[in-house]
């Protein structure tokens, strides 16, 4: 399933219950000085600050969140765990998604800065990236994953191609999974390829601010020439993440 996210002020859902039983991803677009509030209800949100200057404000916490742009700085994001009223106060025009995803409990109200996000550099050769964690195991939440991936020009990510769509024990974990993409320069393109085994290929041309929800094995490849970012989250019955890499190309790996 693929969105086009065109910004308008307020939030603007994504990915919801009509497409993934536990994630849901939104889009909050604000400028100077609008307020957006909300409640997490029985799902733990986290928000992850695209560009801008905001404020989130719940009882007794405050997180200032700045950054220029997802190309130019470390995330700055902030979790909420279920029956938590919030604000979201802007100072400047900002931009944050929002993933959540339903939990019966959760850690404080915490803020992510970008000191605390997590770079590892992944795969070698023109399949080399680097992965920002944001949310990742070692973070006590109940289900989510988040995190952020960025592809140099012409690389390729989510490689080799692997899935994590069942249950199987310890072979395999099912968590959804969506992206949002932006590109730099934004008039460029990546590809974001979707398959599984039992003949079901999709090609989406992914462009800047589109969104994809996963199925299948997912490789993506950025456009020689420009960079390709994506904001990844998950959810699942099991907060494990154990992906099935595709056996004709796990060979890669040696």
């Amino acid at each position: 399933m693929y969105v086009t996210v065109r910004p308008q002020r307020g939030y603007q859902e994504i990915f919801g219950a009509e497409r993934f039983q536990y994630l849901h991803l939104g889009f909050l677009s604000l400028e100077a000085e609008d307020r957006f509030s909300g409640e997490t209800g029985q799902r733990e949100l986290v928000m992850v600050l695209q560009s801008g200057d905001c404020e989130v404000h719940t009882e007794g916490f405050s997180a200032p969140l700045r950054r220029k742009s997802v190309f130019s700085e470390k995330a700055s994001a902030v979790y909420l765990p279920p029956g938590v009223p919030f604000t979201v106060h802007a100072r400047g025009s900002s931009q944050l998604v929002l993933a959540s995803a339903p939990a019966h409990t959760g850690p404080m109200p915490t803020i992510i800065g970008p000191d605390a996000v997590r770079v590892r550099e992944v795969g070698r050769e023109n399949w080399q990236r680097e992965v920002h964690d944001i949310v990742s195991m070692d973070f006590p939440a109940e289900r989510l994953l988040v995190g952020e991936t960025y592809n140099p020009p012409g690389n390729w990510s989510s490689y080799p191609p692997h899935k994590h769509d069942m249950d199987r024990g310890e072979e395999e974990t099912a968590m959804e999974e969506a992206y949002l993409f932006r590109i730099d320069p934004p008039h460029g393109f990546g590809l974001q390829c979707l398959y599984s085994g039992d003949g079901r290929e999709e090609v989406y041309i992914v462009r800047n601010l589109s969104a994809v929800a996963l199925s299948g094995y997912h490789p993506v490849v950025a456009a020689p020439g420009y960079r390709l970012y994506y904001l990844w989250a998950m959810a699942g019955r099991r907060r494990k993440l154990i992906p099935h890499i595709e056996e004709a190309h796990a060979w890669i790996l040696a």
